[in-house]
């Protein structure tokens, strides 16, 4: 289970890079649920958008 969430992670972050292999994307597609995707993709938007947040913070003091 922890792999899978690993791998769901994975596929998200090469997403927001936007580089990925066929043969990795359709392996993801077979192995990977619909919702670990979902879920890893919500946290790294989060993650993204809180870091930057606190870039412009800090660049703005």
């Amino acid at each position: 289970m922890p792999a899978m969430i690993l791998d769901a992670f994975k596929a998200v972050l090469w997403s927001f890079f936007g580089v990925r292999k066929r043969a990795a994307y359709e392996s993801d597609t077979q192995k990977l649920k619909p919702q670990h995707v979902i879920a890893a993709g919500l946290v790294a938007a989060l993650v993204f958008v809180l870091v930057l947040f606190l870039i412009v913070k800090l660049v703005t003091r």
